[in-house]
């Protein structure tokens, strides 16, 4: 198969970036799309150009780290899958297809199709956490978790924190990934003792780090590689007005 690529190139994020084009011919159908740009690759650094730059790590879906824009669609036009699965068979023999990074504020571009999620990161590290010292870990089996919560927890933990529901969402809104990470624990017992102060300091954090605001497009659910569902957005919005009201005024102390 033989393809042209559009493609994003962007030395630095103080570059104003252009869209460049390139030839992939003698593609296997079974190669994924991070692979037929490997493939590219190998091709410019044969003729001394700088090869394009793109995130990637376990090439198996898990680690959400090969963020793209491809046709127009975060991680490509397949549903449920990361752009390492993404496979070329998905396309036509001869189609020009462009590829770009994460539009988004609050994932500004390092370089081509890598962008800083670190933002990501700092609203894990404002709450995603539990810090109450409980003792010795009792015996796993020991806590009677509801199979209905015990499942909905682990389809909220199934994130892989990719931030292609921000790249998908017309507003840039973080809100899928953070209502994730917050239902997660939200549903378990260990998730509890902080839980107020967890919705209360991410979603204030999601907010310092430029995110837009949720306005029920839905995009996130249909781009997310893991199928993560709209109704953690609406757990994630009960917690957090329960918590609002109950929040003590600046300056309180606990009796």
């Amino acid at each position: 198969m033989n393809f042209t690529l559009r493609v994003w190139r962007q030395k630095n994020a103080a570059d104003a970036g252009r869209f460049e084009m390139y030839e992939a011919k003698d593609v296997s159908p079974d190669l994924s799309a991070l692979e037929m740009l490997d493939l590219v690759n190998d091709e410019l650094q044969r003729r001394g150009v700088d090869p394009i730059a793109f995130d990637h790590d376990c090439r198996e879906g898990i680690c959400g780290s090969c963020a793209m824009m491809i046709n127009g669609f975060a991680h490509g036009p397949q549903p449920a899958v990361a752009a390492c699965q993404l496979y070329m068979r998905h396309f036509k023999d001869g189609e020009t297809i462009t590829i770009e990074p994460w539009r988004a504020r609050a994932f500004p571009v390092i370089k081509d199709l890598v962008v800083d999620r670190s933002a990501f990161d700092r609203i894990i590290e404002a709450g995603g956490y539990i810090s109450v010292d409980t003792g010795g870990a009792p015996e796993a089996n020991s806590i009677p978790v509801p199979k209905r919560d015990a499942e909905e927890a682990m389809d909220a933990a199934a994130c892989i924190g990719c931030g292609a529901c921000v790249a998908a969402c017309p507003n840039a809104s973080a809100m899928l990934f953070v209502a994730a990470k917050i239902s997660h624990l939200a549903k378990l017992p260990q998730g509890q003792a902080e839980r107020a102060r967890r919705v209360l300091d991410m979603v204030e954090r999601m907010d310092q780090e430029g995110f837009g605001h949720c306005t029920n497009h839905y995009e996130c659910m249909a781009a997310c590689p893991k199928s993560i569902h709209v109704q953690f957005i609406a757990q994630l919005n009960r917690d957090y007005l329960r918590a609002a009201r109950t929040r003590r005024p600046s300056g309180c102390k606990s009796d």
